[in-house]
């Protein structure tokens, strides 16, 4: 705000000497800072020439889980495929070879050296276990002639009844968590460690059928498999730990009514908790949604229109074809993920395009496979400012906050 040029800054220290002008301006001024909660943020007073800081140690409560925005990751358990297997996938499909070629670091690893708080994970249905744990990728390089495959599961967790987390079958396969209850259990351990970070959004794809006729393929999800995926989770994640869709209705009849009437919870309330979302929009969520329109008693968010009664979030892969409406969803108060790279691309070319575009379109989450740079391709990577986790969201965020990392609990960063 600054000040009519018609006020002294000489002056303004003796009222009897400030003119009817900047009299009234003072008063009005003085106002607005006694009932605005922004006065705990930076003031710029121009009159004065002087910068007042928010007190040290004073927590920004008005911040709320919609307003910040962080780096996801995009198949966050993803290993690129041994180089045997990679030769055989490029020899076929040489498009898939090129788009498989990335990899991540273990979860843990990515919420503390890279500040990543959203991740992706696919999950393959396996009741009877086994399914998935002798990759037929493994007889191909060996008939091929070419260097046998490392031993990708020592420990047998792929024998076991439960969950897995892989990207393809047979041929890409290799994980950083093999099933979902490890996955879970890496991410709840870092939580359990670091229980300020601001809430890690866990987006969960339900893999079904084959990518191909000559690929094992994995059962569908019907209501057992969808009420076992809740009770996988539930037995690794306290229900204290989760941010459901019923906490965010708070009993109103549908989430978009709940965000108009309540928002969503003030970040100070969520950290340390974890809330997931299904990334599917086909059968398979609308079988989730029956019976439960609203998401009443269920663990997972859904990408549904925003007249949807389980609208809260939604995915938006696409930030340079949709960006004007990213934009008018996030404005309007739901959450938004979308991708700022795909199938390396980017990586490649070092085209920041699509990133920047994800970046300015005020999507809470920000997913891509490069949040440190594959120099063999490019310097091209995706990260916020330095030393900042979490930031101001571009279109919803308080300006005064730029600058700061809202993962840490006490804005003044000390």
């Amino acid at each position: 705000m600054k000040c009519p040029q018609s006020i002294n800054p000489s002056r303004c220290a003796k009222r009897t000497q400030v003119s009817a002008t900047a009299h009234g301006f003072i008063v009005s001024f003085r106002r607005f800072m006694r009932r605005d909660a922004r006065a705990r943020s930076l003031v710029l007073v121009s009159c004065l020439g002087l910068i007042v800081p928010r007190p040290a140690g004073a927590a920004d409560t008005e911040v709320r889980l919609n307003q910040i925005q962080v780096i996801g990751t995009h198949n966050s358990y993803h290993l690129r495929a041994p180089d045997s297997l990679r030769a055989l996938i490029a020899k076929r499909t040489p498009f898939t070879a090129r788009a498989l070629d990335y990899a991540h670091l273990p979860l843990p690893e990515q919420f503390s050296r890279l500040g990543i708080r959203q991740i992706e994970l696919d999950c393959f249905a396996d009741p009877e276990g086994g399914l998935y744990a002798h990759p037929k990728g493994l007889k191909l390089v060996t008939d091929a002639g070419l260097p046998p495959l490392p031993n990708h599961d020592p420990e047998g967790k792929l024998l076991r009844p439960g969950f897995k987390v892989m990207h393809i079958p047979d041929i890409d396969y290799l994980s950083t968590a093999l099933t979902l209850v490890d996955g879970l259990k890496q991410v709840l351990d870092w939580s359990n460690q670091h229980p300020n970070h601001v809430p890690i959004f866990i987006l969960l794809e339900l893999k079904e059928g084959s990518e191909s006729p000559e690929l094992t393929k994995a059962p569908v999800f019907g209501e057992r498999e969808l009420d076992a995926l809740e009770a996988e989770i539930r037995s690794v994640v306290p229900r204290k730990r989760i941010l459901t869709p019923d906490d965010v209705r708070q009993g109103e009849p549908t989430l978009p009514e709940a965000l108009r009437k309540h928002g969503w919870p003030k970040l100070d309330a969520v950290r340390g908790k974890l809330f997931f979302g299904m990334d599917n929009e086909s059968s398979v969520r609308d079988l989730y949604l029956k019976g439960h329109p609203a998401l009443e008693e269920r663990l997972l968010f859904v990408s549904v229109p925003a007249t949807n009664p389980a609208a809260a979030w939604m995915k938006m892969n696409n930030p340079i074809a949709d960006f004007e409406k990213i934009q008018e969803l996030v404005k309007a108060g739901f959450l938004v993920r979308t991708r700022a790279d795909a199938d390396t691309r980017q990586s490649r070319t070092n085209d920041p395009t699509q990133r920047d575009k994800a970046l300015a379109s005020g999507a809470q989450f920000v997913s891509t496979d490069y949040p440190e740079p594959n120099l063999a391709f490019s310097p091209y990577c995706v990260r916020l400012e330095p030393g900042i986790v979490a930031r101001a969201n571009p279109v919803t965020g308080d300006a005064a906050l730029q600058g700061l990392d809202l993962e840490k609990p006490d804005p003044s960063q000390k």
